[in-house]
C-alpha cells in the first residue's frame, strides 16, 4: 500500500449535464486499480478549485480535474500560482469543452480516465492576462459574453446549442470597440494595429466559446505563441452576414477578419470593455497585457 501513487481529484459536480458525479465510484475504482490512492475534493463555489490546486497540487503525483473550462482554468491558475509542476489530467464535463476538443481528449468520461492512467504528460502553453492565468482564450466583444451570461440551467439543458443561440441573438446588437494592439513576435520590432473591432481574441485553442471555429488555423498549443483574432466592424448588413458566416463556419475568408500570431500582446482600449477568460467574466482596464507562458503546465493526453 505504501507504494501507491497519490492522486488529487478535484470535481465540480455542477458542470454541464452533471454526468461526472454519476461515474464517481467507477472513476475512483479505476484509479485504485491502477495503483493510485485518491483524495477527492468537491467544489461548492467559485475559487474552490483554484484554492485546492494551489494548496495541495504539489503534494501528489497527479492532479485530475473534472468540470468545465472554467473549473480547469481555476486549477491551472492555482497550480501555476502555487509553483506546482504536477501533471494534470482532465475529465471534461462542461457544456462546450473547448479546451478538451482542442487537445484531442475523448468525449466519454471512462475513456478520459483511461487516458489519464495510460497517457503521457505533454507541455502546453498558458496565457497570462494582467497577472491572471488562462488556459485557452482571452477575448472581448461579440460572442464572448455568452459564455458567462447564459444561465447554467440553460447550458445544462441545451449544451452547445445554448451558446450558438445566444451568439446569433447577439449579432442584432453588435457594437464595436476601438482598440490599439501592439504585437510582440519575438523579434526586436513591434507590430501595431488600430481599428474598430466587434471581437478581439487571444487564444491557444481551436474554438472560442463553442461558437468561433478555429480548426483551420492549424493552432499549435505549445509553440510559445498565441493566435490573435481581430474582427473589424462591418460597414453594412451584407458585410455583417459575410463576416458571421465566415466566423461560424471557420473559413476566416472575410476581409473583415485579421489573424496574427504573437508571443505577447498589449491592448489599449476603453477601460469599461469587459473580457472573458476561458468562459469566465474578467473586468477590463485601459491597458491589457497578455503574455504567453511557454510550456507552463503538463497535460496528460
Amino acid at each position: 500500500m505504501h507504494n501507491r501513487k497519490k492522486l488529487l481529484f478535484i470535481m465540480n459536480p455542477k458542470s454541464g449535464l452533471m454526468q461526472a458525479p454519476k461515474y464517481m465510484a467507477d472513476i475512483i475504482g479505476r484509479f485504485s486499480g491502477a495503483g493510485y490512492m485518491t483524495q477527492v475534493l468537491m467544489t461548492t463555489g467559485k475559487g474552490d478549485a483554484r484554492d485546492f490546486a494551489a494548496e495541495y497540487g504539489g503534494e501528489v503525483d497527479t492532479v485530475v480535474v473534472s468540470g468545465g473550462d472554467g473549473t480547469l482554468n481555476e486549477v491551472i491558475d492555482g497550480m501555476i500560482s502555487g509553483g506546482h509542476k504536477t501533471p494534470i489530467g482532465y475529465i471534461p464535463a462542461g457544456s462546450t469543452n473547448d479546451f478538451a476538443n482542442s487537445v484531442g481528449l475523448p468525449k466519454a468520461i471512462p475513456a478520459c480516465v483511461e487516458t489519464i492512467i495510460n497517457g503521457t504528460p505533454k507541455p502546453i502553453d498558458i496565457g497570462c492576462f494582467n497577472g491572471r492565468y488562462f488556459s485557452y482564450v482571452a477575448s472581448f466583444g461579440a460572442f464572448t459574453s455568452t459564455t458567462y451570461s447564459v444561465p447554467q440551467n440553460i447550458k445544462n439543458i441545451l449544451g452547445h446549442s445554448a451558446y450558438v443561440m445566444a451568439g446569433v441573438k447577439e449579432l442584432a446588437h453588435i457594437k464595436s470597440v476601438h482598440a490599439r494592439i501592439i504585437l510582440e513576435k519575438g523579434t526586436p520590432e513591434e507590430e501595431i494595429h488600430e481599428g474598430d473591432y466587434v471581437l478581439g481574441g487571444v487564444c491557444n485553442s481551436k474554438s472560442i466559446g463553442g461558437i468561433v471555429n478555429l480548426q483551420k488555423l492549424d493552432v499549435d498549443m505549445n509553440d510559445g505563441m498565441m493566435e490573435v483574432i481581430l474582427i473589424n466592424m462591418p460597414k453594412d448588413l451584407i458585410e455583417l452576414s459575410d463576416t458571421a458566416a465566415s466566423i461560424l463556419g471557420g473559413t476566416f475568408k472575410s476581409h473583415q477578419i485579421e489573424k496574427y500570431s504573437a508571443r505577447n500582446v498589449t491592448f489599449e482600449l476603453d477601460e469599461d470593455t469587459h473580457w472573458t477568460l476561458d468562459g469566465e467574466y474578467e473586468k477590463g482596464s485601459g491597458v491589457c497585457e497578455i503574455k504567453t507562458i511557454e510550456s507552463a503546465i503538463s497535460l496528460i493526453r
